[in-house]
């Protein structure tokens, strides 16, 4: 039977695309249940998903759902402070989008009377990063805000982490992301990543907390780079962090309005999920949106090992949702084309033997 060079391409095409839907559903099947946590008796989590057609009424109204776990919170703090993901001053959707802000700040400013800081410590130029994505334009709308740069500011607390040969170097995080006086909303988006699979809510805290020269400083110096030494190491580090800063997390919200898939987290392609996540554990809202994104929970390194270590809920089925069905706004999203470099962490040390041999090695010539 003759077929032509265009049939024979679009069979191979939908072949392909039938093998990629297998092994991602046996893969998912293999690993619904992460591992256990070593931290075990975590109370349940209730994270809200709300769906519509409207990011700012969305995210007032997925914060409102959890309104009783929330004012005892705001309660006795002296400030809010709402981290955004400010990730690229020329590509909009990368960044979390002002009117995601606005939704926060709509449920904030009836609930507390004190200031309300917009603070990020972006990769490049913070105020630049605010202008682009219009954020200064909130300053009008709402008396008590104001924004800064984390990066200018300055003021830093240190944390231990490794490097890519596994030895120990110190960052510099965000003192502000620490001060028990602020109650910290983090404002972060659904996207696939070129290393850790996907970044929500917790790599927006962990991966905005690392500092960076200000803009006037010399020689220029940036601590963000040294999370980035290796998809394990990388896995292992943010989990780091992230026990740094997670006694003091206050509410995340996950801005599913427009997702991204592909090439993130700075150049994919949009997904309209329309839906926006909100809860005061910041593991469970990230398992949620993971669900909702179709990718695989285990795949993801740095929210397993916090899940294993005690900070949040990583099992579904100890999350209570409220609102839409779970089902229901699911969709598949694209992972990065370097997904099997990605997954590389779930192995064993590639070098390691070589490593091990080699040492033997020595030690036998020391001893002969």
């Amino acid at each position: 039977m003759f077929i032509s060079r265009r049939q024979f391409l679009g069979r191979a095409g939908r072949g392909l695309l039938v093998a990629e839907s297998q092994l991602w559903q046996a893969q998912r099947a293999s690993a619904t249940s992460p591992q256990a946590p070593l931290a075990p008796g975590l109370p349940r989590a209730k994270v809200a998903v709300i769906q519509g057609q409207e990011r700012r009424k969305m995210v007032h109204d997925a914060l409102a759902a959890i309104d009783e776990q929330l004012k005892p919170r705001l309660a006795g703090k002296k400030y809010v402070l709402i981290k955004p993901n400010g990730l690229s001053a020329e590509n909009p959707l990368a960044s979390t989008h002002v009117d995601t802000v606005r939704g926060i700040l709509d449920y904030v400013t009836p609930r507390f009377r004190g200031p309300v800081v917009i603070a990020e410590s972006s990769a490049g130029n913070t105020m630049e990063v605010y202008g682009n994505l219009q954020y200064i334009r909130l300053l009008p709308e709402y008396a008590r805000l104001s924004l800064t740069d984390l990066n200018h500011e300055g003021i830093y607390t240190t944390l231990p982490i490794l490097d890519f040969d596994l030895h120990v170097t110190v960052v510099r995080l965000a003192a502000r992301l620490l001060d028990p006086g602020a109650f910290v909303v983090g404002a972060a988006l659904m996207k696939t990543h070129n290393t850790v699979v996907a970044t929500l809510s917790v790599k927006n805290m962990v991966l905005g907390a690392p500092l960076h020269s200000a803009p006037d400083e010399f020689p220029e110096w940036s601590d963000k780079r040294k999370f980035h030494v290796g998809v394990r190491q990388t896995h292992y580090n943010m989990m780091l962090a992230a026990q740094k800063l997670q006694p003091n997390w206050g509410v995340a919200v996950i801005d599913g309005f427009e997702g991204m898939e592909g090439t993130g987290p700075a150049s994919g392609t949009a997904v309209p999920s329309r839906i926006a996540i909100a809860s005061t554990d910041y593991i469970a809202a990230d398992r949620v949106a993971l669900e909702a994104m179709g990718i695989n929970p285990a795949w993801v390194g740095y929210l397993t090992y916090c899940g294993q270590v005690g900070l949040g809920q990583y099992d579904l089925g100890k999350i209570d949702i409220v609102g839409a069905n779970l089902a229901s706004v699911r969709r598949n999203y694209r992972l990065h084309p370097d997904i099997q470099r990605e997954l590389k962490w779930m192995g064993p040390m590639e070098s390691l033997p070589s490593i091990l041999g080699e040492l033997g090695q020595r030690s036998d010539e020391a001893s002969a």
